[in-house]
């Protein structure tokens, strides 16, 4: 899966976000591309990032980058973990939530 943006290493960590939790890509609804970051989109696109509407969370947005299965944006929001791999999500990252999807 092509991730865009200024990624620093195969689990879709970037030059904005970058710790050991750090390995989801989001698939951006405006470009259908995913990005490790909104701030790695911001600097990619010339437009503005579409955040997934509520009736849209069933779809599959979510990469995990240490075992890169795609997880729908309700299967993303409702854990922690990597649900095939275990690798564990930066919990933090639901502070950027309402950038990606309508809340």
């Amino acid at each position: 899966m092509k991730v865009y943006g200024q990624t620093v290493d195969d689990e879709t960590r970037c030059v904005h976000y970058r710790s050991a939790k750090d390995i989801v890509a989001i698939r951006f609804a405006c470009c259908g591309r995913y990005y490790p970051c909104h701030l790695c989109h911001e600097e990619a696109e010339t437009h503005r990032a579409r955040q997934w509407p509520l009736r849209e969370r069933g779809t599959k947005a979510i990469l995990c980058g240490a075992c890169e299965t795609e997880l729908s944006i309700v299967d993303y929001l409702a854990t922690d973990r990597c649900p095939s791999c275990s690798a564990l999500f930066n919990e933090r990252c639901s502070l950027h939530a309402h950038l990606y999807f309508e809340m």
